[in-house]
């Protein structure tokens, strides 16, 4: 009996006596929540979350049942780009300060500090490299010393680091350093050949981590090439990442692959994007199953400027009498605006009116609208569009569960396609003001 209770007094003990996670955030202000989670290869795992006060101060307690690895604090929204990554090794607290533009800076924890002090001293080699050729000295001594220095550097933190999590880090990040001295042209060749080179792309704690997808982007975006435009130069640099990681499980393929074809998404890099899931990522999908990921794929391509508009049909009266035709089938116009709307939507009925108004500065049959309202039901719509005869009106029974929003992927009001006379996507604008923009720079 004594022993028993002894065990089930101490295990709650043991639960909550760990560590933690504190320190400040600046300006205060700008903060509110944070959420704490553990990084795994293919998803990140809900920790705790915890408030930050008047003074940016906050702390994330740990017990035991948070183990040692990478976790990620997420302090703003979307979550994907307001986040950094900090190593845990279950021994020591952490204590920290993070300024939105200075980052982050490590009071107490030896494995985040000796990171921080790897890659700034890195970086001061580095910067010593871009100097001397941005001075074209011919002093080849100079910049024998600076690679020696580089490898040295390599040296004492790989050794300082050796049985740490953050060893994984610094020998990953390992530099190519010549053994003899190479103009400048040979050493950026050989800093692109020899790139990927200390990185095991199949290791668990590098896949546990930002690190992998930040030195996919740095390669991707970075690796230039003076004889190539930059949309061939990418596609290059992606076709020599995909080599690189051949092996690597499917899992850790989408993660990496959709993070790269989301970051051509954002920069409006279509045919980059459509590269990547026509070439690597709908296969790994396939593979994989994965539905969701495969349709958005598809969707994205179908609605690429280039692509013809998924068609739909739409009610007209011609000589007095009412008829059907698809959008295909239109000949009204040189180049047509589809909006969608809906009556209830406050940002639709500031934008619409306006549209109404630039429409009627443009010549007779050079821009024709096509409206289609997203509503529940049509009473509220029926009465509105008598405003606006310029346009051609198309019911959206069922708003957000409409077959035509969903073939054009809306996901709000208004949304925004223009189109040639074929009928092909020439514009996706955001907003009004980017619509009036794109017909105003012809």
């Amino acid at each position: 009996m004594r022993r028993l209770f002894f065990i089930t007094f101490l295990i709650p003990g043991l639960l909550l006596a760990q560590h933690s996670i504190k320190g400040e955030f600046s300006p205060a202000k700008d903060y509110n929540v944070l959420l704490l989670y553990k990084v795994t290869p293919t998803i990140s795992e809900y920790v705790s979350s915890t408030k930050v006060d008047e003074e940016g101060h906050f702390e994330f307690e740990l017990d035991s049942t948070v183990v040692k690895g990478v976790y990620r604090i997420v302090y703003a929204v979307p979550q994907e780009d307001y986040n950094f990554d900090i190593i845990y090794n279950g021994k020591e607290d952490i204590e920290l300060r993070f300024n939105s533009e200075t980052g982050v800076a490590y009071k107490s924890s030896f494995e985040n500090k000796l990171l921080a002090s790897y890659t700034n001293s890195m970086s001061m080699v580095t910067h010593s490299i871009g100097n001397y050729f941005r001075q074209k000295s011919k002093d080849t001594t100079a910049l024998k010393a600076i690679f020696k220095t580089q490898k040295e550097t390599q040296s004492s933190y790989e050794e300082a680091a050796r049985g740490t999590i953050v060893f994984e880090f610094i020998k990953a990040n390992k530099p190519y350093t010549p053994d003899k001295y190479l103009d400048i042209r040979a050493y950026i060749s050989a800093l692109k050949a020899h790139y990927f080179d200390a990185i095991d792309f199949n290791n668990a704690t590098l896949q546990s981590s930002n690190f992998l997808s930040e030195k996919m982007l740095n390669y991707v975006f970075g690796m230039s090439s003076k004889s190539k435009d930059n949309l061939t130069s990418y596609k290059t640099n992606i076709d020599a990442f995909c080599d690189k990681m051949k092996t690597v499980p499917k899992e850790i393929k989408r993660v990496l692959l959709l993070d790269l074809w989301q970051q051509m998404v954002d920069l409006k890099l279509e045919p980059v994007a459509n590269y990547i899931s026509e070439t690597y990522l709908m296969d790994v999908a396939v593979a994989l199953n994965d539905q969701e990921l495969l349709h958005a794929l598809i969707l994205y391509k179908d609605l690429s400027n280039g692509a013809k508009a998924p068609d739909f049909s739409i009610e007209l009266i011609e000589n007095n009498k009412k008829v059907t035709k698809k959008l295909s089938q239109l000949d009204a116009a040189e180049q047509y605006i589809i909006v969608f709307w809906s009556s209830g939507c406050s940002h639709c009925l500031d934008e619409v009116p306006q549209l109404q108004t630039f429409i009627k500065s443009k010549e007779k049959n050079n821009v024709k609208v096509v409206a289609i309202g997203l509503e529940d039901e049509p009473i509220a719509w029926n009465a509105l569009i008598e405003k606006y005869p310029e346009f051609i009106h198309v019911y959206g029974k069922d708003k957000w569960d409409n077959e035509t929003a969903n073939n054009y992927g809306v996901t709000s009001t208004p949304t925004y396609f223009v189109l040639n006379k074929n009928k092909e996507i020439i514009a996706k604008p955001e907003n009004f003001d980017a619509v009036k923009a794109f017909f105003d720079k012809d």
